[in-house]
């Protein structure tokens, strides 16, 4: 295991800044993951790292030592890609075996290392198998376990999901986040995918622009995200603007006060997450300790175990709720009127301008 350590990593391209100042600590043994959309430069930071990429400026430290001035096979980090780079005229102990090879091990040690990294990813059982005879999610394990195999102090992966169908990631990403936990190295994973980060890592950091937006547990992104940006790229939320008074602030929304929960000046934007919203038929009793949002209907998804509602606020701002199927609701035809109601701690703020930034 090792922890890796960037400070001030620039990466420009002519006058295009793809990364700027970076600087992060990846802890030992940690399942780290740069979390996305495309352009924002977490492949760019991960193939810096691996020293496919040389950066214009800044420090890359390995348990302590500087690798930045290394070339990429002296670094001691290994690299899962997208498109899982399986050699295709090799059977799977020789896909595996490749590193092995290359660094001139013994005979003995290269059958007992391959042995041992392929029970590891469960495919012992297909050791002479071509790779045109496996799976995607078969092939993507042996590219794991090439990358492992060289027992590296850093595994990186770049999207290794993304080419795969939706059950089969989610049954994958367990399986890899399995493997990582048994072999406690320190990971560094690429993904778009907000889920697939929130599910895997221990650490999630939201970058966009070249610029990290918030790094730490997945939790505390998702419950407390530093800024608009983030609020709106993991998971989903509701921003409803806040009207200053002569007496406070209120909800432009509803209406319900919410000066007591803003201490900063300027214009300020509530955000609600969708499954904190309830949706209420027309006449239901409300419990008055709830701030109230009329509406009206614009379209019901019924999804099975859940039902997203879409509405427009008297107001005139949309809102989408999440819940449990109500056959109320779903029965409700468009335009019908609906209350949302939302229970006062659940509201968070972010500065209408600038970066967004979430308010205390």
């Amino acid at each position: 295991m090792a922890s890796v350590e960037i400070t001030g990593l620039r990466k420009l391209y002519g006058d295009v800044v793809a990364l700027s100042d970076i600087t992060l600590t990846i802890p030992s043994g940690a399942f780290y993951t740069l979390l996305g959309p495309s352009g924002c430069g977490k492949t760019t930071l991960l193939r810096t790292i691996a020293g496919f990429h040389a950066q214009t400026s800044g420090q890359i430290a390995v348990d302590g030592a500087p690798i930045e001035t290394l070339p990429a096979h002296k670094r001691d980090v290994a690299m899962v890609f997208q498109d899982y780079a399986v050699f295709p005229h090799l059977s799977v102990h020789d896909n595996v075996a490749f590193g092995l090879k290359q660094r001139k091990v013994d005979k003995s040690a290269i059958k007992t290392g391959v042995a041992e990294v392929l029970d590891v990813v469960q495919l012992s059982h297909l050791a002479d198998r071509m790779p045109h005879e496996l799976s995607g999610g078969q092939q993507q394990r042996v590219g794991l376990a090439r990358a492992i195999v060289v027992r590296p102090k850093v595994l990186l992966m770049d999207e290794p999901l993304s080419n795969l169908d939706a059950k089969l990631r989610v049954d994958l990403r367990a399986e890899l986040r399995r493997i990582q936990r048994d072999l406690g190295i320190t990971t560094v994973y690429v993904t778009h995918d907000q889920e697939e980060a929130l599910a895997m890592s221990d650490i999630v950091c939201v970058m966009h622009g070249g610029i990290i937006q918030q790094a730490a547990a997945p939790l505390d992104i998702y419950l407390r995200p530093a800024n608009r940006f983030v609020a709106t790229f993991v998971g989903a939320n509701n921003f409803l603007d806040v009207d200053r008074t002569s007496g406070g602030a209120v909800l432009r929304s509803g209406g319900a006060d919410v000066a007591a929960r803003i201490s900063a000046e300027g214009p300020v934007t509530c955000a609600i997450r969708p499954e904190d919203i309830h949706a209420h038929p027309p006449g239901t009793a409300i419990d008055p300790g709830r701030i109230v949002l009329a509406a009206t209907m614009r379209e019901i998804s019924f999804l099975g175990r859940e039902m997203e509602i879409f509405a427009v606020t008297e107001a005139g701002e949309e809102i989408k709720a999440v819940a449990r199927p109500d056959p109320a609701i779903v029965a409700l035809p468009p335009k019908s009127p609906v209350t949302f109601t939302v229970d006062p701690d659940a509201l968070s703020f972010f500065a209408r301008g600038g970066n967004g930034d979430r308010l205390p």
